[in-house]
C-alpha cells in the first residue's frame, strides 16, 4: 500500500510540475500577443474538455483533461516558425519566442527556489558539499547515526546488526555523531562493546567483538543527516542552493554524456581491458539515470516514507532536473527547438513546416527510444 501511495505521490508531484512548465509557457505567450487554443493536463485521448470563454489565457481557451497522465500540454495558434498570421506563434519576434520557449524552464526553477526556501525556513537537509548557508543566520540540527551498510563477515554483521538500524549508544556513550561512533570503536578495537540500536521504531541491544589492527574495526558504514535552519535569510538560501543544484545537475549530465560516450567508443577496441572499462562507464551511465519506472517506483515511494521533508526536497531537485534538460538542444525539448530556431536564423534560411515538423519529429522518436530503453533498465534494476 505505501508503494501504491508513493507511486501516486510522485505521478501527481510530476503532473503538478509539467502543468507549471506549460502554463509558464502559456502565460509568457498570452502577454505577447500568442493565441492559445488549449491547455492540457495529461495526454490525449481526451477525458473532458470545456472552452472557457474568458481566463487569465485569453478567450475561448479549450481546457481538457486526457487520459495518459504523464504532464501536460500548451497548444499555440501557428505552432511552427513559419506561421505569419495575427495571433501565430510564428508571427512573433524571436526574442518573443525566445521568452516563450524558455518560460517552462524558469517557473521550473521558481518553483524550486521556493521549495527551497520554505525547507530553508523549516529543515533544510544538507545535500551537497559545501551546501550554501549564512552563517549569522544558520542553526544546524543533526539526526540520529544510522548504519548505511553492512560488510560481510565483520563484527557489526556477525552481532546482528543490519543497514538501517539507528545507533543509541556504543559502549555505554551516548552516540551523538559519525565521528564520535568513529573514535570509540577505534579506541576500544580488539573489545567486546555493547551496541544499543533502534530498528523498526523497537529498541534492542547486541554484543560486538571489534576487530583489532589497521583495518575497519566494526565493519559498518555511518550516515547521520543534517537539516540547516534560517530565518531572514531562507529566501536568500533556497535560491543559491537551487543554483548549487542547478550546476550538480549540469555536472551529472556531463558526467552522463561522457560515460556514454567513452564506454561506446571502447566496444570497437580489440583491448579487453579497454573494452572492460568502457563496459563500467556503460555501467555507470545507466546507474546514474532513472527513467519513470525508477522515479516513479522507487525514488518517490522512498522519498514519501522517508517524511515531508524528504519529500518536497525531492520535488524541488526533479523541477530543477525538468529545468536544465529542457534547456539542452535536444530536438523535441525546448532547448532544441530554440537551438534549432536560432540556427535557421543565423544561416538566414527559411525553417518551413514541413522541415520543423520532421526535424522535431525526428527528435521526439530518438527521446521516445531513449525513455524506452531507460525504462526497461529500471525495470531490470527493480525486479533484481
Amino acid at each position: 500500500m505505501e508503494l501504491l501511495f508513493g507511486i501516486i505521490t510522485g505521478l501527481l508531484a510530476l503532473i503538478f510540475l509539467v502543468v507549471l512548465h506549460e502554463l509558464g509557457h502559456a502565460i509568457v505567450a498570452r502577454r505577447n500577443g500568442v493565441v492559445v487554443e488549449e491547455f492540457g493536463i495529461g495526454f490525449p485521448p481526451r477525458a473532458w474538455v470545456k472552452k472557457v470563454k474568458q481566463s487569465f489565457l485569453g478567450k475561448n481557451v479549450e481546457v481538457s483533461l486526457n487520459w495518459l497522465p504523464l504532464g501536460g500540454f500548451v497548444k499555440l495558434k501557428g505552432e511552427y516558425d513559419s506561421a505569419d498570421k495575427k495571433g501565430d506563434y510564428g508571427a512573433a519576434s524571436y526574442w518573443v519566442k525566445t521568452k516563450i520557449l524558455l518560460a517552462g524552464v524558469g517557473v521550473n526553477w521558481l518553483t524550486a527556489a521556493v521549495l527551497l526556501s520554505i525547507l530553508a525556513a523549516t529543515g533544510l537537509p544538507k545535500v551537497i558539499p559545501n551546501q550554501f548557508a549564512v552563517a549569522s543566520d544558520s542553526r544546524e540540527v543533526y539526526g540520529p547515526v544510522q548504519l548505511t551498510a553492512v560488510s560481510a563477515n565483520f563484527p557489526a554483521q556477525k552481532a546482528g546488526l543490519e543497514a538501517g538500524d539507528v545507533i543509541k549508544s556504543i559502549a555505554g556513550v551516548e552516540v551523538t555523531s559519525s565521528q564520535q561512533m568513529i573514535d570509540i570503536t577505534k579506541e576500544r578495537q580488539g573489545q567486546k562493546i555493547a551496541v544499543v540500536y533502534q530498528r523498526d521504531g523497537d529498541e534492542a541491544s547486541a554484543e560486538v567483538a571489534l576487530k583489532d589492527g589497521d583495518g575497519p574495526v566494526f565493519g559498518a558504514g555511518l550516515g547521520q543527516s543534517t537539516k540547516s535552519y534560517a530565518t531572514w535569510s531562507a529566501p536568500v538560501v533556497g535560491t543559491v542552493v537551487a543554483g548549487q543544484l542547478t550546476w550538480e545537475t549540469l555536472k551529472g549530465i556531463g558526467q552522463l554524456f561522457a560515460n556514454l560516450g567513452s564506454g561506446l567508443v571502447s566496444q570497437l577496441s580489440t583491448d579487453d581491458k579497454v573494452r572492460q572499462a568502457g563496459g563500467a562507464d556503460l555501467s555507470a551511465a545507466g546507474d546514474s539515470v532513472a527513467g519513470p519506472v525508477g522515479i516513479l517506483g522507487v525514488i518517490f515511494p522512498a522519498a514519501q516514507q522517508a517524511g515531508l521533508t524528504q519529500l518536497t526536497l525531492l520535488v524541488a531537485i526533479v523541477s530543477i532536473a525538468l529545468a536544465v534538460m529542457n534547456t539542452l538542444p535536444i530536438p523535441a525539448l525546448d532547448g532544441g527547438r530554440w537551438f534549432t530556431m536560432t540556427i535557421f536564423r543565423i544561416l538566414k534560411k527559411p525553417l518551413t513546416k514541413e522541415r520543423e515538423e520532421a526535424i522535431q519529429t525526428t527528435g521526439f522518436l530518438v527521446l521516445m527510444a531513449l525513455i524506452v530503453v531507460v525504462t526497461v533498465a529500471d525495470v531490470g534494476k527493480f525486479v533484481k
